[in-house]
């Protein structure tokens, strides 16, 4: 695409010199210019891209785009906002790609991975190819990617969508974090389906408020479009037991679709029944009521199905196809996953890392727990410190004994984070271990037949953060050797 057409996208720009250039890429990271490429200089938190744009220059960018004056010897282009810019660029180099595709964003504090993940499964099963954009990963078809963040920048996310439109994907779900709907990562996303888990505390550290945190996540829905086309409808799914819906509900002109247990909604739970081996409930639709069955264990576990149930019916799968496959789905990656290595008690890790989650988690536990129940829980550095002392609380409040450990500490001294941790706690069934192989090997070897060890916080990953290296570390594999050892 030539430089000149490209920014016909674009309203409000100044190009010295004007010069029509043919642009064959468009890069962010001056580490992957090739010959032909458009940089874009973003100012970020940590460094600024406007001091790497004749290194860009050098490595074969043919025009630069900024904000703020860049001394190179290729045309530049000013903009007010590279960020806002890079998005509407980005939407048109690669054909607007999410116009192509069927596309589901799921925000919300807790259940996003969860709530992606089967409704994938749900639609794979009807022989669609699907793409997910994730915590985990990105998946197109089968292939797996690695992810940096949450929700990518603007052009990562239309340069996946694009490489899903070039593979044939059919629908797409994306879990759409209140930082990427804050710094305007998913504009020029054009999704069919938002939905809306819930709303507990989390990412104070960015918001600083509870109001600054909701409005960031109903921003979802203000922008899912007011032209009503019956060809492709817009749809908003929303948790009727959480207070911030009636916000969202204002936020959208799209057709609303509530899920929930206690309060009167579209599709609602009603008669559950929680067991260490699965869950059990009737499921009401505007048309009928079905009983549930499925392995995924948890009043958390019902709120997840019902907003995946509601997105796939909405967008066209039959109730009798989604019940089925929600019966025979094992689980996702490090939520509520058991570690089973033919020991006598029960071990479960799970990504619970904010108050609402843990205490989801562990309320779900002591409804078949027939014993003791040992949680590890630490906190990450450098984010909201505000929860700590709110998580060991609830660890030590739910549990038999909780183990204050370590999580990510990154730049934090890990023993500065336990004791802040500790200001929460006005009991003594606790101790600190801030080694976090160590937490696990004292709760390995504390636990009895019929115990239970849950291990929060990192879920599915499979490293640790101390100071600014990344070390191995799955608390599943840990978790496993530790009890090999106790054999």
């Amino acid at each position: 695409m030539d430089l000149r057409e490209l920014l016909t996208h674009l309203h409000d720009f100044v190009q010295l010199p004007e010069q029509n250039i043919d642009i064959t890429s468009i890069e962010m990271d001056s580490r992957e210019v090739k010959p032909g490429a458009l940089f874009i200089c973003i100012d970020g938190y940590t460094v600024d891209g406007h001091s790497f744009a004749q290194m860009a220059v050098e490595k074969g960018a043919v025009a630069i785009l900024a904000e703020k004056p860049v001394d190179v010897e290729v045309p530049v282009v000013r903009v007010k906002s590279t960020k806002r810019a890079m998005a509407v660029l980005a939407d048109a180099f690669y054909n607007q790609p999410t116009q192509k595709m069927h596309l589901i964003g799921v925000t919300g504090t807790n259940g996003k991975t969860t709530i992606t993940h089967l409704i994938e499964h749900i639609f794979k099963s009807q022989h669609k190819k699907t793409g997910l954009i994730g915590t985990i990963e990105i998946r197109i078809g089968d292939t797996s990617y690695d992810v940096k963040n949450t929700t990518p920048e603007s052009l990562t996310l239309q340069k996946t969508f694009h490489q899903m439109v070039e593979e044939n994907v059919e629908v797409a779900m994306m879990e759409v974090s209140s930082h990427a709907l804050d710094l305007g990562r998913v504009h020029g996303c054009d999704f069919d389906v938002a939905v809306f888990s819930n709303l507990t505390q989390d990412h104070l550290d960015y918001h600083h408020t509870m109001e600054d945190y909701r409005r960031a996540k109903g921003l979802l829905f203000a922008q899912l479009g007011n032209a009503y086309n019956h060809n492709r409808p817009k749809f908003a799914v929303l948790n009727a037991d959480d207070a911030a819906t009636e916000e969202y509900i204002k936020n959208t002109a799209a057709t609303v679709i509530t899920y929930g247990i206690d309060r009167d909604s579209d599709i609602r739970a009603t008669n559950i029944q929680i067991t260490n081996s699965g869950t059990t409930f009737d499921l009401t639709t505007p048309t009928e009521t079905v009983r549930v069955e499925m392995k995924l264990i948890g009043k958390f576990s019902v709120y997840n199905v019902l907003a995946a149930t509601a997105s796939c019916l909405v967008s066209g799968i039959p109730l009798s196809v989604i019940v089925e496959e929600i019966k025979v789905l094992e689980g996702v990656s490090g939520r509520f996953e058991v570690v089973d290595a033919e020991q006598d008690f029960t071990v479960i890790v799970d990504y619970a890392h904010t108050p609402d989650s843990l205490e989801n988690v562990l309320k779900t536990v002591k409804e078949f727990a027939k014993r003791n129940i040992y949680v590890i829980v630490g906190c990450g550095g450098d984010r909201d410190r505000t929860k700590r002392p709110i998580m060991a609380r609830i660890a030590a409040e739910y549990s038999t004994q909780a183990i204050l450990t370590s999580d990510n500490p990154r730049s934090e001294d890990p023993l500065a984070i336990l004791k802040d941790m500790e200001e929460g706690l006005d009991t003594d069934n606790y101790v600190t271990i801030a080694d976090r192989a160590e937490a696990i090997r004292y709760a390995v070897e504390a636990a009895h037949a019929d115990d239970v060890v849950v291990i929060a916080g990192k879920g599915h990953e499979t490293y640790q953060i101390i100071g600014k290296k990344v070390f191995d570390f799955d608390d599943r594999e840990v978790a496993r050797k530790m009890i090999e050892e106790r054999k």
